[in-house]
Formats: structure tokens, C-alpha cells, sequence
């Protein structure tokens, strides 16, 4: 990337040390490494994003093959890919599936909104709270 030999940096880490001085050279070298961490780190972040869009768009194309072929005679590859989708979709359904109604559950249902429940009794204070509460002016 860089063709840094040794003797350039040795170059650069002395002019460094002249203008920054003993003191402050290791903050601005712990600063420097900071920022690279921080680049390096968000270029890796941005790959991996690409790398994602890119997967996700041959996955696409994959779908639109298969849809084209009437979904027979597929390669394998496509039917891997499809089984992906698919697996990828159920996934992202199951969560806000309705739960099946079993009999039992539909007959309890059933009973519940003929009878339904008591209305839950008042809450009343105890006598030893009332005397608290006529005490306090």
C-alpha cells in the first residue's frame, strides 16, 4: 500500500520527537493508533455490509432464475438458494404465528365468554388503616 521503508520512519520518528517532544509524543502516538483502531474498524463494517447486500442480491437473482424456470428442474445451487429464502422467511414468521386453537382451548374459550368471571371485589382499608389516615391532619 505504502512503500514506507525503515529508514523513513525512523526519519519520521525523529522529526516527531523534535516537534512534539518527549512528553507529549506517546499521547499523540496513542491518539494516532486510536484513530487508526477506529478506520480500520468502521472500513471492516462497511465490507461486511457490502459482502451482506451482495449475498443478498445473488439470492434475489437466484429467486427470479427459479421463479422463470416455473420452479422444476432447478440446479442445485438455486434449490439451495430457495430453501434458504424459504428457511429465512419461516423464520422471520414464526414469531407472529398465531398459536393453533386445540379443542380443549376453543371449548374453555367458548365457556369463558358465556360465563365470564366474577368482577374482582373492591379493595376496602382495614379499620387500623382508617384510624391512621383520620389521625393525620
Amino acid at each position: 500500500m505504502f512503500d514506507i521503508g525503515f529508514w523513513e520512519l525512523i526519519l519520521v520518528g525523529v522529526v516527531a520527537l523534535l516537534v512534539l517532544g518527549p512528553e507529549r509524543l506517546p499521547v499523540a502516538v496513542r491518539t494516532l493508533a486510536h484513530w487508526i483502531k477506529l478506520i480500520r474498524s468502521t472500513a471492516n463494517a462497511v465490507k461486511a455490509e457490502l459482502t451482506e447486500e451482495l449475498r443478498i442480491q445473488e439470492l434475489h437473482n437466484d429467486l427470479k432464475k427459479a421463479e422463470q424456470l416455473n420452479m422444476q428442474n432447478l440446479s442445485p445451487d438455486l434449490q439451495a438458494s430457495l430453501d434458504e429464502l424459504r428457511s429465512a422467511a419461516a423464520s422471520v414468521n414464526r414469531p407472529y404465528a398465531q398459536p393453533e386453537a386445540t379443542p380443549e382451548a376453543a371449548q374453555v374459550e367458548s365457556l369463558t365468554t358465556l360465563n365470564p368471571a366474577p368482577a374482582a371485589e373492591p379493595v376496602t382499608a382495614k379499620p387500623e388503616d382508617q384510624d391512621k389516615q383520620e389521625a393525620k391532619p
